[in-house]
């Protein structure tokens, strides 16, 4: 992609947010690791860097080499980089008598500064920080201020730096999209050329250069990803793409057949695989969930490997990886913590002898989407909610067992019809259901019993990288509990996940 911003990451989970709205602006940016980052940066017009959890004053900071970056190319310092800037270049940075964090107003903008075009003053940001500028680095220009901290926004003059000490990628910075906007835009120059449309035509052209006449072997599971990158491999390469939909055991009640059908009419070459039984009693007694992924993950580059010898000459494997998967896959010194491995991330065993393709890996959710859309795939499918790689294992929190997945799968399907039939279904980005490790006491007709309590779990979310718990309606609730506990053999007690992302994640494994 040509035009792009260079995030540098210095390990705060708000990174992922600042690509998210760079994005929104139909302008293409990567993260980086700030001690890891392209030497080559002739294609980037700006740079922006992110926040961390660390002090500048630590002996444990992250020290970015800024040589090729600082006065050759245009840079917004968020937060960490902000103190950065200034205790390494002349101004100082010390420990606030309280720790700066949650929703300020500014109190002062410069007047006719281009970054502040379109805001006024008493806009609302979020700081996150426990040091603050004492003094702004040589050159430096204070631009805005709030009640408490004194430069909340300086630019240094003579090079095109601008740095601020708030949040301007979360949702309560209120003009934080705005800042961005007039920073990449009105004074970065940034094209604003990442559309679908555009993404469809390169990655296209991209991917027949790639692949050329080679033969390329693809994971579909009936999700929107893996169907997305299907229908842009048959674009570029057509009948060299072969399509295998593994049944791990862990789908959705009836998933498997369902998903085959749902496939047929789009000119894919799908090959069904039911290798249920295999994936289940290698994850037999297996409790641990980073385990049980791994499991999961092995096996299936095991089916794979075993299905790829019997298509002469396959040279790739293709995979729907998103951003997402890759940036928290990802954990170096600096860099955002790794919250979970991601099955569908990284390298191959060396016995397996595929090339990687993934053509999706540098995009969120929401743009997934949208590129599917501008293929013509039927919205039904688009709009179908994720579903893990590791299926319904991460959601039975302990070990697995053939029976606990039917349990699951029972209630599972009750919900997501229920959701269905009440009009919600496209109303929610994510629902599941989660079998918990405890049984509760019941009374079902003159009998006591002790059965199963089963976790109902629906977010609203924009990529996944952020989810607040949808407030689905009380009657709903009370009849969809009311169903699984009658039709569900083994399950007493139903409840209600209400914890938002951050601080709880979406699956709960």
């Amino acid at each position: 992609m040509q035009h792009n911003v260079l995030i540098l990451d210095f390990g705060s989970q708000y990174t992922q947010l600042i690509a998210r709205r760079v994005r929104e602006l139909n302008i293409f940016c990567e993260i980086f690791p700030y001690n890891h980052f392209p030497s080559d940066l002739s294609s980037y017009k700006a740079v922006i860097l992110g926040g961390s959890p660390f002090s500048v004053r630590g002996e444990d900071a992250p020290h970015p080499d800024l040589s090729q970056i600082r006065g050759k190319l245009p840079v917004l310092a968020v937060c960490y980089g902000a103190q950065y800037l200034a205790h390494f270049s002349g101004g100082e940075v010390a420990a606030s008598n309280t720790r700066e964090y949650g929703r300020a107003n500014l109190s002062y903008i410069k007047e006719n500064e281009i970054f502040f075009e379109g805001v006024s003053e008493n806009s609302q940001v979020w700081m996150s920080h426990s040091d603050s500028i004492k003094a702004l680095p040589t050159n430096g220009v204070k631009l805005a201020s709030t009640h408490d901290v004194e430069f909340a926004a300086y630019k240094i003059e003579g090079e095109t730096t601008y740095a601020i000490q708030y949040h301007p990628e979360v949702f309560h910075s209120t003009d934080g999209s705005k800042m961005l906007e007039n920073f990449l835009v009105k004074i970065a120059e940034v094209p604003q050329n990442f559309t679908p449309n555009a993404f469809v035509e390169e990655m296209v052209a991209e991917l027949k250069e790639k692949v050329g006449d080679d033969k390329v072997v693809l994971g579909l599971s009936g999700g929107v990803d893996s169907t997305v990158a299907a229908v842009l491999l048959h674009q570029a390469i057509g009948k060299n793409l072969y399509c295998i939909f593994v049944n791990n055991g862990l789908l959705r009640k009836n998933e498997f057949q369902n998903v085959l059908d749902q496939y047929k009419g789009m000119g894919l070459n799908v090959k069904g695989v039911d290798s249920g039984d295999r994936f289940l009693s290698e994850l037999a007694g297996v409790s641990d969930p980073e385990t049980k992924r791994k499991i999961i993950g092995r096996v299936f580059i095991e089916v794979f490997d075993d299905e790829s010898h019997l298509i002469e000459d396959v040279k790739w494997l293709a995979q729907g990886t998103i951003y997402p998967d890759v940036i928290e896959s990802v954990s170096v010194k600096g860099p955002s913590a790794t919250i979970k491995s991601h099955h569908n991330v990284g390298g191959l065993p060396d016995y397996m002898k595929l090339k990687i393709v993934e053509p999706l890996r540098m995009l969120f959710k929401d743009e997934v989407r949208r590129v599917g859309a501008t293929l013509g795939i039927d919205p039904e499918l688009l709009g179908r909610h994720p579903f893990p790689g590791p299926g319904l294992s991460i959601r039975i929190l302990g070990d697995i067992t053939p029976e606990k997945v039917q349990i699951l799968q029972d209630v599972d399907k009750v919900f997501i019809d229920g959701l269905k039939s009440w009009g919600l279904y496209n109303k929610v980005w994510q629902a599941g259901a989660i079998l918990l490790p405890v049984n509760s006491v019941g009374v079902m007709g003159d009998e006591r019993t002790y059965e199963k309590v089963v976790a109902l779990r629906a977010v609203e979310s924009t990529d996944g990288m952020t989810a607040d718990w949808v407030h689905l309606p009380y009657d709903f609730l009370m009849k969809v509990s009311n169903d699984i506990i009658n039709k569900v053999k083994g399950v007493n007690r139903v409840v209600y996940d209400i914890s938002s992302k951050p601080p709880a994640t979406i699956e709960w494994e």
